[in-house]
């Protein structure tokens, strides 16, 4: 449904070229990365939308989203990776989802549900390659055992092995080879051990733009896929990697006002008029998720001129500067992230004015503002 207030607009046309382009290039079968609500955009109409581009595995980090996939009716390959040992990992198996395992209990938890169902469970070997994040490490070596074992008993299928680039939004930088030389010594370790994976697996979007050594045998493509720049200071904005950003962020003007100089806008007092002006109210804050330390680099579009934000981000809403001349009104749209106008804000302008990434930015756009699809 639409809102009186706030919506985000979702170009799905734009995650279909995003995913198509990048898969032309690299000639690499495409996970599509859904995870955190599909970045925002929407976990079932952006999967769906994915594999209808191309992409032919999905990828989420909680079990819930990947069973929230199965019973939307998609039935592709599933991997969930991000799994406390606690999970209903009878439910994961049972629902045909693959699961990472990054260390040995992980493993022994997945086999107890196993058991219970008589099932073989479809694993992905998971590899700390540098980043000191997920993966196995200390215990790698005996992960490898055991899986080995389980699988020549026939009570395991390893579908991959897989690890997660720490710097590859930094093309250049002498760690991703360290972690490419790291990663291919461990695949050569399970081959050793009689385990011969129909997968490995180490791109993220960057990588998968800008380290072909890297691409193996599929790609997981997330930031990209919803048309940003994994990095704009080290590989430069979409437009230059000719992604097309998929969303938009628009809310109706709450109210304008004439201000003289000299007024204080906002809680603190953090800003004062410096004339004359017309301020606007905008009724999103950031219990919807905007940033709440915002600074006067970000604002909105209304037609073709921006205001920016003077003040600070209140819960519910905040305040932009319209200028003196403005002739904006109550119930005009204001877009705060894009509108096909290139003098529109860009998530990386939002994420340069309140210290954050354009994952953020888009990742924690709150549910009470509706997803539309276009």
């Amino acid at each position: 449904m639409s809102s009186d207030r706030a919506e985000v607009l979702i170009d799905l046309g734009a995650i279909d070229w995003n995913i198509r382009k990048i898969k032309e290039q690299s000639q690499k079968p495409i996970l599509a990365v859904v995870k955190a609500d599909a970045y925002g955009h929407g976990l079932i109409p952006v999967a769906k939308q994915a594999l209808k581009s191309g992409a032919s595995w999905l990828g989420t980090a909680l079990l819930e989203e990947a069973i929230m996939l199965r019973d939307a009716g998609i039935s592709s390959p599933i991997i969930a990776w991000l799994t406390p040992i606690t999970d209903d990992f009878d439910l994961a198996i049972s629902k045909d989802i693959d699961l990472s395992i990054p260390s040995l209990e992980h493993l022994d938890a997945v086999i107890q549900s196993a058991n219970r169902l008589n099932e073989v469970p479809r694993l992905h070997l998971e590899v700390d390659t540098g980043m000191s994040r997920g993966g196995a490490l200390g215990d790698w070596r005996a992960l490898l055992h055991a899986a080995a074992d389980l699988e020549k008993a026939k009570r395991i299928k390893v579908i991959g092995v897989w690890s997660h680039f720490a710097r590859a939004d930094e093309p250049s930088h002498p760690f991703n080879q360290e972690q490419v030389s790291n990663f291919e010594e461990r695949v050569r370790e399970v081959n050793g051990y009689g385990i011969n994976p129909e997968i490995i697996h180490m791109s993220n979007s960057a990588a998968s733009i800008a380290n072909k050594s890297a691409h193996y045998d599929l790609l997981r493509l997330g930031i990209a896929m919803y048309g940003l720049s994994p990095d704009v200071g080290n590989m430069g904005t979409s437009e230059k990697l000719n992604l097309k950003p998929a969303m938009q962020i628009r809310s109706r003007i709450h109210l304008v006002k004439d201000v003289p100089a000299g007024s204080q806008v906002g809680y603190g007092g953090t800003a004062i008029t410096s004339e004359n002006t017309k301020l606007a109210v905008i009724p999103m804050g950031y219990a919807d998720g905007i940033p709440r330390n915002t600074n006067s680099r970000a604002g909105v579009l209304i037609g073709n001129k921006r205001a920016p934000i003077i003040g600070r981000v209140s819960m519910d809403q905040f305040v932009v500067d319209l200028g003196n001349d403005s002739t904006a009104k109550a119930g005009d749209w204001a877009y705060l992230i894009g509108n096909d106008n290139s003098a529109g804000y860009t998530a990386d302008a939002w994420a340069d004015a309140s210290g954050t990434i354009n994952y953020e930015i888009v990742t924690r756009i709150a549910k009470r503002v509706p997803r539309l699809y276009i």
